[in-house]
């Protein structure tokens, strides 16, 4: 199934408490989705699984912006299946102020 995920990287010693909020073209934006990740822990989390406060609309463009209170490591990953083809792209996210 065609799915797009964040896998987070806590590589310090302190808990992460880390909220994912989802921007559309159209509409207000989704969340705050709360997930923890605890120290030396990875979290991958798919956006198709998102639930509370609101499923994430399925065939609609967004982005998303992940805060943390410590510093973490964000790898976003898309896999698209539509196809025999398999087509996987992931990149780094970057720190923002």
């Amino acid at each position: 199934m065609s799915h797009e995920s964040v896998c987070l990287l806590n590589a310090g010693s302190a808990d992460a408490h880390v909220v994912i909020t989802l921007y559309f073209h159209d509409r207000e934006p989704a969340g705050p989705y709360p997930v923890a990740v605890p120290a030396r822990r990875t979290r991958h989390v798919r956006f198709n699984e998102l639930r509370d406060p609101e499923p994430v609309p399925h065939g609609t463009e967004y982005s998303s912006v992940i805060d943390s209170d410590v510093p973490i490591v964000v790898q976003h990953t898309r896999l698209d299946s539509r196809q025999a083809e398999n087509a996987l792209m992931t990149t780094i996210a970057f720190p923002a102020d």
